[in-house]
């Protein structure tokens, strides 16, 4: 809750810090995409990517994550509204849910572009 003070850096931080542990802890699917973002991270280094490439893959990591946690906020908060059943409440988690499954499937597509090449060359398919 806000008190109407400011907050000083560090605390920001650590709230910020709290909420990672929070999805990390509570969220499921956020573990999975982080593993798969730590499997995406080491096949850059092995395959010694473009700073280029392994920037885009940052930030379509990074699209998914972000994605996962606001998915994770906007569903508490909407529990919180609206303990029981409504189909107002049912839409917005339904809508938050499919955002994520874009941001995943758009990775999906972006992973397949960048690794997908150097990957195949390496099994002598290209």
């Amino acid at each position: 809750m806000s008190t109407g003070r400011r907050v000083g850096l560090v605390a920001a931080f650590g709230y910020a810090g709290e909420g990672l542990r929070d999805a990390f802890r509570s969220q499921r699917n956020f573990r999975i995409h982080l593993a798969f973002a730590m499997a995406v991270t080491a096949l850059c280094i092995w395959l010694r990517l473009p700073p280029v490439h392994t920037g885009l893959l940052a930030l379509t990591i990074g699209a998914v994550l972000v994605t996962e946690v606001l998915n994770s906020a906007l569903e508490a908060l909407v529990d919180l509204v609206s303990p029981d059943y409504h189909p107002l409440a049912k839409r917005v988690k339904d809508l938050m849910a499919a955002s994520v499954l874009l941001a995943a499937l758009s990775s999906v597509v972006v992973g397949l572009v960048i690794l997908g090449p150097p990957l195949l060359a390496l099994v002598g398919l290209r």
